[in-house]
């Protein structure tokens, strides 16, 4: 698959999994007996079995029986998931909800939802009962984005490492022989100017085929790389073209870094947070200035849901831009009478409304089979026409525009359709 493809289908299971958190962080339990357990990939499903067996025996203390007999009740449809799998958990990990969340009017109603495969990998068990799923992990995850490469030095030591998402990943480090401004005696202040250069430029090139063999094999995935330390010396670094070349044109910027063993890396990336942002948030206003740009003085934009959706379906759209704060619902109204379909787009929170149609004009009832979250309908029919998703942030102006002024929808196209 190509890294365009890679990208779409990862931000397509990321919106996959905001969606599943939103409906979780709407449920409550009128006690502490949601469920929530975290497990990583390398944690055996025996284990997990077993801890989850004493827990439910544990249960049986709890005072209260509606609590007790909903603890239970939630540990036991975890149990009965856990028998799908066998020795380990997918790739990544698993999470598992499982609770009695309250329904209306005095009632409760027993979820149990398992997301397998997070963004990120699930790093350390965690068993959590409470009267709220536990989500903050998730969401931490899904904040994640972008690799980056990481570089501080001065003239005495380097430490290489990833930003993978906000995981700071130390990975090589070196220690140079240049020697201190003070020359040894015997020796002329030139033989000793020369000396020290020839070390420096020797240490340069050794801090740079850390980095080159690190980062040249991700270059395709590699979103920038960040060099920090004192002046001169990352001046000097840079200046100096020691890096291969297409690591070099990714240099988002350099920083003043005081410290330059591990956690100089740290420093680093706190100190190019804005840089980072700028980064991250550019992807998507690349993408809002070439449609803005088709819009005013091209043919090949297209923008809300029926005409983006119409020109989906031709196969002409070649990206498809959606906000990612877009929520709402499709439905689909089938004329019975003149075979004509209509789609309307909603809100999620309301009801499927009554349609007329709009070639004969006869009254359309939809159920809510009929009825689709609308970024997903969207999608299944880019994916069907090789159409590439990308989703828009609002955290920018024409990012709010998309949102705004054109329904959270719009496409780049492949030729002009009149549509």
């Amino acid at each position: 698959m190509s890294q365009e493809g890679d990208q779409e289908g990862s931000d397509r299971k990321k919106y996959e999994f905001r969606k599943v958190i939103e409906d979780l962080n709407n449920f409550e339990g009128s006690g502490t007996q949601l469920v929530t357990i975290y497990v990583p990939e390398d944690r055996q499903i025996s284990d997990v079995v077993a801890h989850v067996t004493q827990e439910h025996s544990e249960a049986a203390n709890i005072k209260s029986k509606q609590t007790r007999t909903n603890v239970q009740d939630a540990l036991t449809s975890i149990k009965d998931r856990l028998r799908y799998y066998d020795n380990f958990p997918p790739e990544k990990g698993m999470v598992l909800f499982s609770g009695a969340v309250d329904s209306g009017g005095g009632q409760t109603e027993m979820v149990t939802r398992v997301l397998e495969s997070p963004p990120q990998p699930v790093e350390s068990f965690r068993y959590h009962c409470d009267s709220d799923f536990l989500t903050d992990p998730l969401e931490y995850m899904l904040e994640d984005h972008g690799l980056y490469g990481l570089i501080v030095l001065d003239r005495r030591e380097a430490n290489v490492g990833w930003l993978k998402g906000k995981r700071i990943e130390p990975v090589k480090s070196a220690s140079s022989l240049v020697p201190g401004k003070q020359r040894k005696g015997g020796q002329s202040a030139q033989r000793f100017a020369r000396l020290r250069l020839e070390a420096i430029d020797n240490f340069y090139q050794e801090v740079a085929g850390m980095a080159n063999d690190l980062f040249v094999p991700k270059r395709h995935e590699l979103d920038g790389v960040l060099v920090g330390g004192p002046s001169p010396t990352k001046d000097e670094f840079l200046d100096g073209d020691y890096l291969h070349h297409e690591i070099q044109d990714t240099v988002l910027g350099k920083f003043d870094v005081s410290y330059t063993d591990e956690s100089g890396l740290k420093d680093l990336v706190d100190n190019a947070g804005e840089a980072l942002a700028d980064a991250e948030v550019m992807k998507d206003k690349t993408q809002m200035e070439r449609f803005f740009k088709e819009l005013h003085s091209g043919e090949l934009a297209t923008y809300g849901f029926e005409q983006t959706r119409t020109n989906l379906v031709m196969g002409s759209v070649e990206n498809l831009l959606i906000s990612e704060d877009l929520r709402k619902d499709v439905v689909t109204f089938d004329c019975g009478d003149c075979g004509n379909t209509d789609y309307e787009l909603i809100d999620r929170r309301k009801a499927t409304p009554s349609h007329s149609c709009s070639e004969c004009g006869s009254d359309v009832e939809a159920t809510e089979d009929d009825r689709e979250d609308a970024i997903e309908h969207l999608i299944n029919i880019a994916e069907q026409r090789g159409t590439e998703t990308k989703f828009i942030s609002t955290d920018f102006e024409k990012g709010e525009q998309l949102y705004n002024a054109f329904g959270g929808v719009a496409g780049i196209l492949r030729y002009n359709t009149g549509v």
